[in-house]
């Protein structure tokens, strides 16, 4: 908190704005938007790879939250007022920070797969300036991020340097993906029914949740039976494809929302529908629409 209350100090408009650009890189919106491009426009296999350190670090990360229930740091000192400009942002518990974990996550995996020094030095910095921002902004502190950084970063590692999980047979990835996924969905249960727990603390969790089984079911059925091929088509056509593509995305979370409410079986199912229509739903559409030859 004494290290909040420091960068507190240095709060100014032109900073503010600038941290806030930084915290929007961990936004979901912003990985969810990085990852449609790569899926269906560029790097099929990078997607993938990024999606299952993504998702496996996140389940792992919210898990975390709901186990510890550290609060955000002007609950734990009142006194403290943090940034009002993306307090939104700020959503469960503090404990590890979820934007911490995003951007690590993604650009992590983008590090790894990048050849050339300079860009893995940017997308190290992009990681750094992401947990930084969280601590100006009054967001989160140094435990929060430092711990989720460390956790991302090690999962990232294992699966980019000891295990090529694209070599893989899809059915054993994905079954292991679920299998994950039910696991942390089984001990969110237990957590949810304990006395005195903060229900509006799980959405996160839940959400997670939903699009880890989405995406393990992705994972064994687009490789199985769809196979489209992300780098087919003109310019204007990929431009067409990942508009299309965020536009449906977009309103289908949207409208979810509104159609199955707000409730954690809402989220959870909301976010299985999300991650289908990417993984599954759109690639088939891909290949009826554009791809007339296939």
């Amino acid at each position: 908190m004494e290290f909040l209350k420091f960068l507190a100090q240095f709060r100014t408009t032109p900073l503010t704005y600038l941290f806030s650009l930084f915290t929007f890189l961990g936004e979901e919106t912003f990985a969810i938007t990085v990852i449609c491009f790569l899926y269906w426009c560029l790097d099929k296999k990078l997607a993938r790879k990024i999606c299952i350190a993504y998702f496996a670090s996140g389940l792992l990360i919210q898990s975390l939250k709901l186990t510890f229930c550290i609060p955000r740091p002007w609950i734990l000192d009142p006194t403290f007022q943090p940034s009002q400009l993306m307090l939104d942002s700020a959503t469960g518990y503090s404990f590890p920070s979820g934007h911490t974990q995003s951007s690590t996550a993604l650009f992590g995996s983008l590090a790894f797969a990048s050849k050339k020094a300079w860009r893995r030095i940017f997308f190290v910095f992009l990681i750094v300036g992401v947990g930084f921002s969280r601590m100006f902004l009054g967001y989160h502190t140094p435990k929060d991020v430092l711990t989720s950084m460390i956790i991302s970063f090690l999962i990232v590692l294992f699966l980019n340097k000891k295990v090529d999980v694209s070599s893989y047979v899809p059915k054993t990835v994905a079954i292991t993906l679920a299998i994950f996924s039910a696991i942390i969905l089984i001990y969110s249960l237990v957590l949810k029914n304990l006395p005195n727990a903060d229900l509006t603390q799980f959405h996160d969790c839940f959400k997670s949740i939903g699009a880890g089984i989405g995406f393990a079911l992705g994972w064994y059925i687009e490789p199985s039976f769809i196979c489209f091929d992300e780098k087919k088509g003109s310019p204007l056509t990929q431009v067409t494809k990942l508009l299309l593509g965020l536009f449906i995305a977009v309103a289908l979370k949207s409208g979810l929302k509104v159609l199955l409410g707000t409730s954690l079986t809402a989220d959870t199912i909301r976010y299985f529908i999300l991650v289908c229509w990417i993984m599954i739903l759109y690639p088939l559409i891909i290949v009826k629409l554009f791809h007339k030859n296939y």
